[in-house]
């Protein structure tokens, strides 16, 4: 009897250890969650719902290959807008990605977090700290 309830016990904490989230995983659902929202509030007119973009005119965000590349100027990209030719997927598109100024560094990390995580991409978090040092290099 003894033995089982110590085996209970130890099953239980176990469970818990098992069950407790690290603050990576805490703090990427936290951005993943609310770059959900900027997106659809931001993005998702054109890029559409699942990132499939809109024909020949607004590229996707599938591409798992362009986003990995690209990761770096993304926070350029959302806040002063993209001009000019860009090869995505195999595909040019040309045209004028409108900038969003209104929007937060945090919010943009969220937005990037949330992009670079859905639609096929596996980045991991990308942090309000990361989104700074990238705009603090952007040529616009």
């Amino acid at each position: 009897m003894k033995l089982k309830v110590i085996g209970s016990i130890c099953f239980l904490l176990l469970v818990l250890i098992v069950s407790c989230q690290s603050d990576e995983s805490i703090e990427f659902k936290r951005y993943y969650s609310a770059g959900s929202l900027v997106y659809q509030n931001h993005c998702q007119n054109c890029h559409g719902a699942k990132g499939e973009g809109l024909s020949a005119l607004i590229p996707p965000l599938t591409d798992t290959i362009y986003i990995k590349d690209n990761l770096k100027s993304l926070a350029c990209n959302i806040k002063y807008g993209l001009k000019g030719k860009i090869v995505v997927a195999g595909r040019s598109f040309e045209g004028t990605m409108p900038a969003a100024n209104d929007l937060t560094p945090i919010e943009i990390a969220q937005a990037i977090t949330y992009i670079s995580n859905s639609f096929g991409n596996k980045q991991g978090t990308i942090t309000a700290d990361q989104v700074n040092d990238d705009l603090s290099k952007c040529s616009n």
